[in-house]
């Protein structure tokens, strides 16, 4: 789960009175840092990729002869890349079953044009209660670091200033992105289109299906919500990113895209601040009453009942997720060996025995090393 994946969900819940809105986890979570002490903006020193680039190969879940073919997504990535999807290509066209990124819909069962008179409901909640602007609720300090950032990335344009700051500092983390070279999404997406399209084969949805009973008194309530510890911290460190962690970021996308899955292992982790801006959504009290809990173990359960479905039931499939979710060996993983399956990274030892026994963890890589039956 990440800060973006925070603040759709809040978008989510506002676009409840118009067609369910897909929060994907795959291609465009943005990574938020741990807080750091504020110091002067760093703009890439890294050089970002271009041309044509691999990617990562295919991680590969098996029992018997079933195949499960997972490519690891990354988000952001370089902007003037072209992927060179050729394994992806020829998995694509053999899948009888193509599972599409673990995430969350959020709806609600409404007729259309009642969607449409909720709308200005929408977007007033997606402001700060009364009017408000950033400089009034936010510490003086961090405001001062949020205006520097702004005329940086967002440059005059103030409209964002009345906007809540999870939402701003989200729009905020997209212009910064742009500007030094990397995006979200447009990569792994066009491509699976591209082959299904004349296939006549529709990815597998595998997102969590949340519905909203009464969208307005939904909206009334978010409107009244104010400004959390843990927002704070969510705005806090993302701003850390935007200030220092671009070259990491940087870093991060070339691996990606030139394959090197070593590299992204050595890269640290962000899930303790990814958690802090999940829980600024999550704590509120309208999330509560809405059900809205414990979401990131029921997208992740949704997906593992699409991939046993997908085994069990087609020679070969095809499926997305996060890269971080395949190289710390979590819950996704870790789930799929427990149910019986034999995983294995596609920088394994083919050269290994897969004869008998248990499916054998390589510490240093986190994954199976076994290699999957062909």
């Amino acid at each position: 789960m990440s800060a973006r994946m925070a603040a759709l969900l809040v978008s989510g819940l506002l676009a409840a009175s118009s067609p369910a809105q897909e929060v994907a986890a795959a291609e465009s979570a943005p990574v938020v840092a741990q807080a750091g002490n504020p110091g002067p903006v760093v703009d890439l020193d890294a050089v970002v990729v271009s041309g044509v680039q691999p990617g990562p190969g295919l991680w590969r879940v098996s029992k018997g002869d079933h195949v499960l073919y997972i490519l690891g997504t990354q988000s952001p990535l370089p902007r003037d890349i072209t992927w060179r999807a050729d394994e992806v290509r020829q998995v694509l066209g053999e899948a009888g079953a193509v599972l599409g990124s673990p995430g969350v819909t959020i709806g609600a069962d409404i007729g259309f044009f009642r969607g449409l008179t909720l709308m200005p409901s929408a977007l007033k909640a997606m402001k700060n209660p009364d009017g408000a602007t950033l400089d009034e609720v936010l510490p003086a300090d961090l405001y001062q670091r949020w205006n520097v950032l702004r005329q940086r990335y967002l440059g005059r344009d103030r409209s964002v200033e009345k906007k809540r700051p999870l939402i701003a500092v989200y729009e905020l983390y997209r212009a910064a992105l742009e500007h030094n070279g990397l995006r979200q999404g447009g990569v792994v997406g066009p491509v699976i289109d591209q082959v299904l399209k004349p296939r006549g084969l529709k990815r597998t949805p595998t997102v969590l299906d949340l519905k909203i009973d009464d969208p307005r008194a939904a909206l009334a309530d978010l409107r009244k919500e104010g400004l959390g510890v843990r927002d704070l911290e969510c705005f806090s460190g993302t701003l850390d990113v935007i200030e220092h962690d671009l070259p990491r970021i940087a870093a991060r996308a070339n691996a990606w895209a030139t394959g090197d899955l070593e590299a992204l292992r050595n890269m640290p982790g962000v899930q303790d601040q990814v958690d802090t801006c999940l829980s600024a959504w999550t704590a509120t009290d309208v999330a509560r009453k809405n059900g809205l809990v414990d979401v990131e173990p029921r997208i992740r359960a949704t997906w593992l009942a699409a991939a046993d479905k997908a085994l069990q039931e087609q020679a070969v499939s095809f499926a997305l997720l996060p890269i971080d979710s395949l190289l710390d060996d979590g819950a996704y993983l870790a789930q799929l060996r427990q149910r019986g399956y034999r995983v294995v990274a596609p920088d394994a030892d083919d050269g290994q025995d897969e004869t008998g026994g248990e499916n054998p963890v390589d510490e240093k890589a986190g994954v199976a090393t076994r290699p999957a039956s062909p």
